[in-house]
């Protein structure tokens, strides 16, 4: 009888997980994927939905083709619950799946109410639905004009979709004949501009305090927020900075049904992995991407999270699926890769403008890391965007 793995999730580490398995064994391995939704989201490209730049259909695809093509089975159910004495997974819909193996892919939600507010007053762009409503809200202001603030709680990790939309917003502005009408203001959890949630990269600071200047945008580092109210982002030292348009980066949480399985998630339920993305707890259970717990070698005074989507959720993927094919053919998992040892490549798109960022590590110590600005890295982001979709819509996980 063959092995059979599970994988919960269909994004970037769920679809990259399942696929690069099945092709790690050559097809002798029975894979299914479990997946609340039944499209594949590109998330970069979320930061230009509100403007009108990008629908919903522009940067999703159905999944299941895709999975089809790959030999793989997909079924669109949410998991509910995991049993790893019985090695099952239970899903809302009252079925009960088998596995051998289990990929955790499920990504986290956005905590909204980390934030007194937050979820009442204010807009946000790290989902599709968040996206769309921030679009409705963008149009509103369109009409009626006045002051913006766009920021990044305490505990976010998408500091770079922050600042991809605080720029873009900013450039949207001046197309629309608005810049001179609308004071923007940038509050952010970081303990300078361009930690990124990453600990920062040599220059970054000087670059990114060169473009707020250059585009007349007020910042605050190091701060938190006690409150969003109708029209006015409250700082922790009882600041009221007001605004006529907001959108702020929630912080993320794991998914609830992981907690319910004991031993396999920290307090914030994310599942606690090793350097192979094996669970601590459970020799035959990994986890990727945002699922998977990463620690920073440091503390900030206002706590920040780490970014985890994109390259590092699929490079976590593909140690996850090598180490699995090696379990399933009697050896140990041999492949190691801790996430602060992934490469940071990062497109930071800025309206007609960019930055690009590449580090040898995710996290510090590193031996190199540079930022590339200028206008070329809006036409790299487009690229980019063409070319994943390209590549995950037609399975080709094992390209770079």
């Amino acid at each position: 009888m063959r092995a059979k793995v599970l994988v919960l999730g269909g994004n970037f580490g769920g679809l990259t997980a399942a696929i690069a398995v099945k092709q790690e064994l050559h097809g002798d391995v029975d894979v299914t994927v479990l997946s609340d939704r039944d499209r594949f989201l590109f998330n970069p490209s979320l930061i230009w939905l509100p403007f009108g730049k990008r629908a919903p259909t522009d940067i999703t695809f159905p999944v299941a083709p895709t999975f089809d093509a790959a030999g793989v089975e997909f079924i669109q159910d949410a998991a509910d619950l995991i049993d790893p004495r019985a090695k099952t997974v239970r899903t809302v819909s009252g079925h009960v799946h088998p596995y051998d193996y289990l990929i955790i892919a499920t990504g986290t939600r956005e905590n909204l109410d980390a934030v007194e507010g937050l979820r009442e007053n204010s807009n946000w762009i790290t989902s599709l639905d968040g996206a769309i409503h921030t679009g409705e809200a963008w149009r509103r202001f369109r009409d009626a004009p006045g002051d913006i603030v766009i920021g990044a709680t305490q505990g976010a990790s998408c500091f770079g979709a922050a600042y991809e939309f605080l720029f873009n917003t900013s450039y949207q502005l001046r197309k629309a004949g608005l810049k001179r009408r609308a004071k923007i203001t940038y509050v952010t959890a970081e303990p300078f501009l361009g930690h990124f949630g990453i600990g920062g990269l040599p220059h970054g600071e000087r670059l990114l305090g060169m473009f707020l200047r250059k585009e007349n945008i007020a910042y605050r580092t190091d701060t938190a927020m006690s409150a969003i109210e109708d029209g006015a982002v409250v700082t922790a030292d009882g600041t009221k900075i007001k605004y006529a348009f907001t959108m702020i980066v929630p912080p993320f949480t794991g998914q609830d049904f992981l907690r319910r399985t004991d031993g396999l998630t920290n307090a914030g339920g994310y599942v606690e992995v090793r350097d192979t993305y094996q669970s601590k707890r459970y020799e035959n259970i990994y986890a990727v991407g945002l699922a998977a717990a990463v620690q920073a070698p440091w503390t900030t005074p206002t706590p920040v999270g780490v970014p985890k989507t994109g390259l590092p959720t699929e490079q976590m993927a593909h140690v996850a699926a090598k180490n699995v094919a090696a379990q399933i053919r009697g050896e140990e998992p041999a492949s190691h890769k801790s996430f602060g040892d992934i490469p940071a490549v990062c497109v930071m798109d800025a309206g007609n403008n960019g930055v690009l960022i590449l580090a040898d590590k995710m996290l510090p110590p590193r031996r190199h890391g540079v930022l590339v600005p200028g206008p070329q890295n809006h036409a790299f982001k487009l690229a980019f965007e063409k070319y994943y979709l390209w590549k995950m819509k037609g399975g080709h996980v094992s390209l770079p």
